[in-house]
């Protein structure tokens, strides 16, 4: 493991600039270490930068179906019809969403009840087992969801100027 560098007062930072502008030798010798230091590898982004395609997916999906407002409301008072009715929003909302940016297809094309048969190697992304599992496979079993897979994304881009963290602005009425 390298010797840590002492961190250097301004004027000690200072005194061996003077040093290296002085001594044509010492300045080749810090001009070939250089490039190492910008060779250093970059801090890893925040995480609302990592995050942004997912924070995005979030927000579309606050913005036309209020999917967050639904989720975070605490709704153990309200009627059955008051929630059906505000789930028909979300629902509708969330759709579009799904329906512009993404292209979903199902990962077993029978419908859920029907038995099916998993083959010796199949993908475990794509197919879990549930209940009873011994033995080798092929495996048979009733699909329980026929799960869903992605087959096209089309996500619009996300500028590196926006603060990827806020989901949706609050909104003041004047």
């Amino acid at each position: 493991m390298p010797t840590p560098i002492p961190e250097l007062s301004f004027f000690a930072r200072l005194k061996l600039a003077f040093r290296v502008l002085g001594n044509a030798s010492l300045a080749q010798q810090v001009a070939v270490l250089e490039p190492a230091a910008e060779a250093l590898p970059a801090a890893p982004p925040p995480p609302e930068k990592t995050h942004a395609a997912g924070l995005a997916v979030l927000a579309l999906l606050q913005r036309e179906g209020r999917l967050i407002d639904f989720l975070q409301e605490d709704v153990s008072s309200f009627s059955d019809g008051d929630i059906g009715a505000a789930a028909r929003v979300v629902h509708a909302g969330s759709r579009k969403v799904l329906e512009q940016y993404l292209t979903l297809e199902p990962v077993l094309k029978e419908a859920e009840g029907a038995s099916v048969t998993v083959p010796a190697g199949f993908n475990a992304e794509r197919i879990r087992l549930t209940g009873n599992i011994a033995g080798e496979p092929p495996f048979r079993g009733s699909l329980k969801h026929h799960g869903w897979v992605a087959t096209a994304v089309r996500l619009p881009a996300v500028a590196t100027s926006l603060d990827a963290r806020v989901i949706a602005p609050a909104e003041v009425e004047l």
